[in-house]
């Protein structure tokens, strides 16, 4: 069921295999049947390392979210909570327990609790105020801090890791990334080479060496199959979150939301049958994507201009393979044959859905609206007229377009710009608090905190890199790429092209000269193994197996897009690279999700 995840040379299966041996002992601890009420932020990540079958195996009769009113019908001997540390969601706790305690005399329940993925001692104050603690039969801990989502991708799923940091000066997030790379390293082996970029990057690496030292054994393993790893703050790239992606998945993502590898279209486009599951009250058909499906590999990556031709080859191969002669056909050739029929039933039904898809995103992108707001962003990205008012933002305002489209096109200015001059700044502001409310100037003041507005300064930090580090294209090369770019058609995400630059020879210090106007640091760090650390040329020995991919964790602090994770796959698919990687993020992100978790209601 979970073969997609073994692919690469850092076998992700493992994870997803520990992460279950951890919920085994959960669930095992208490007999008989059993309820897990959810922390609903959970529900689907979970879902990621054990399906509902595993659950009924282990007595699992009901789940439940998590909320505010308690559940009144739960018929079970045993209730297992399962919830991230959050004081809000213990109060939650409490009403469902207080509810069975008064109706205690119809039956006798135990209640658990688990923490993800480590226990809080305010959470556990809340608790006892609440009067609960003591009615909780156990307390303890399910450390999956990484979620597998495919053979090369990870995330935390931490939802508003970005605007906790930003906006709340909540840095728990960075103990909990600090706590997964621990944990990474001690089921794939320490990490010998660790480089980053942003303040928020270097404190997670400061934490995870504490931690390290801590715990130890860590220290003492030899070097594993990663071989250096990349951290990476969202703070010195912010573009590249705003920039609308142009590839299969990145749209799918931006129009219609992929949750947890799954996405959720209208039933009526699909034939019955096709998709994971249809739900009649809302219509919706749902449909798992990941590298388990042949022919979603090889479109998510591809911009959207290259996914005809791919669809097209492949219904020219299946309707070849329909008209074959089997007359002359030997035994064997047609015992072969019939062997392959279930093979090429599946790719007709994958052909059927994925041209459905494709459908459905061209009608969104070929629209007048969606092709003038992405002209105007594009403006931007190639610093055009960032240094005045822009009459498109002026007559989106106007016309009472969605408040968060107008806000990212002048985060996108304000990026391109670094700053927006005063005069303009004050401009934008006025005019949308006149047609959007009072109430816009605590969403504006959230952009400014997260760095995304802001008055302009002296130095033309994104109109340097542009130049510097060949950030965008003239000319388009969308379905026969040779670099980044095509993810946004003629932009290069930052991020990534800073580990493309670091894959070169002496790439990171000639790096660290370039990114010098950056916000926050730029470090490396050698973690050497205690039996090397005193012998010269330890350094090298662990790095010159120079005939092996390397395998490079690439590390998102506050979250990253499949445009980016497109672009590092392209990376890893040049021969010259010659390297694999493992893409961690807080959270998969995307210009919606993003910026919605700044705007007040």
């Amino acid at each position: 069921m979970y073969s997609h995840l073994s692919g690469g040379r850092a076998n992700i299966q493992l994870l997803q295999e520990a992460a279950v041996r951890e919920f085994v002992e959960i669930l095992d601890r208490c007999e008989g049947t059993k309820a897990i009420i959810w922390d609903e932020s959970l529900g689907g990540p979970v879902g990621l390392v054990a399906r509902y079958t595993f659950l009924k195996e282990h007595h699992v009769t009901k789940m439940y979210p998590l909320r505010a009113e308690p559940w009144t019908d739960i018929d079970v001997k045993n209730i297992i909570f399962i919830t991230r540390p959050n004081q809000t969601l213990m109060d939650y706790i409490a009403n469902n327990i207080h509810e069975e305690e008064r109706k205690r005399k119809v039956s006798r329940k135990e209640y658990f609790l688990y923490f993800l993925p480590k226990k809080s001692f305010l959470c556990e104050k809340r608790l006892q105020i609440k009067g609960v603690h003591g009615s909780l039969s156990y307390i303890g801990e399910f450390r999956c801090e990484f979620f597998p989502f495919d053979n090369d991708l990870l995330s935390m799923e931490l939802k508003d890791a970005y605007k906790e940091l930003y906006i709340e000066g909540d840095t728990s997030c960075l103990h909990q990334s600090a706590c997964a790379l621990v944990a990474l390293q001690k089921l794939y082996g320490r990490i010998p080479k660790v480089y980053g970029i942003g303040s928020y990057a270097q404190r997670v690496w400061e934490i995870t060496k504490a931690l390290t030292e801590e715990n130890g054994h860590i220290m003492t393993n030899e070097k594993g199959v990663i071989d250096q790893m990349l951290i990476l703050d969202r703070s010195t790239d912010l573009m590249s979150v705003l920039a609308t992606q142009l590839t299969y998945e990145g749209l799918i993502d931006e129009i219609f939301g992929i949750n947890n590898t799954t996405v959720n279209l209208p039933a009526e486009k699909f034939n019955t049958g096709e998709g994971l599951s249809t739900d009649r009250n809302t219509e919706k058909s749902q449909f798992i994507l990941n590298s388990k499906e042949q022919l979603y590999t090889e479109l998510r990556d591809k911009n959207f201009n290259a996914v005809g031709a791919v669809l097209s080859r492949m219904a020219k191969s299946i309707r070849s393979r329909a008209n074959e002669k089997h007359g002359e056909k030997t035994i064997q050739e047609l015992k072969k044959f019939v062997e392959s029929l279930p093979h090429i039933k599946s790719n007709e039904q994958s052909l059927a859905t994925h041209t459905t898809i494709a459908e459905l995103v061209q009608d969104v992108i070929s629209s007048h609206a969606f092709l003038d707001v992405l002209g105007c962003e594009q403006e931007f990205i190639l610093c055009s007229d960032v240094d005045k008012p822009n009459s498109f933002i002026e007559d989106m305002i106007a016309k009472e377009a969605p408040l968060s489209s107008v806000l990212r096109l002048i985060c996108m200015q304000s990026i391109a710009g670094s700053g927006l001059k005063p005069k303009i700044l004050d401009y934008y502001k006025r005019e949308l608090v006149h047609v959007y409310g009072l109430k816009t100037l605590l969403t504006l003041g959230n952009l400014e905190k997260a760095g995304l507005l802001r008055q302009q300064t002296g130095s033309r930090t994104y109109h340097v890199l542009r130049k510097t580090l060949n950030l965008t294209a003239e000319t388009p090369e969308e379905v026969s790429p040779k670099d980044i770019t095509y993810v946004h058609s003629i932009y290069a995400p930052l991020s990534v092209r800073i580990v493309e630059q670091h894959l070169k020879p002496n790439g990171w210090q000639l790096l660290t000269e370039k990114l010098s106007s950056l916000p926050g640091p730029t470090f490396e760090d050698f973690q050497a193994s205690p039996s090397l650390s005193n012998r010269r040329g330890s350094f090298t020995s662990e790095l010159s197996q120079s005939d092996i991919p390397r395998v490079i964790v690439v590390f998102f602090i506050g979250g990253c897009t499949f445009a980016e994770i497109s672009a590092l796959r392209f990376l890893a698919q040049q021969d010259e690279n010659n390297v694999e990687f493992v893409i961690c993020t807080t959270k998969l992100i995307n210009k919606n999700t993003f910026l919605d978790s700044f705007i007040e209601n």
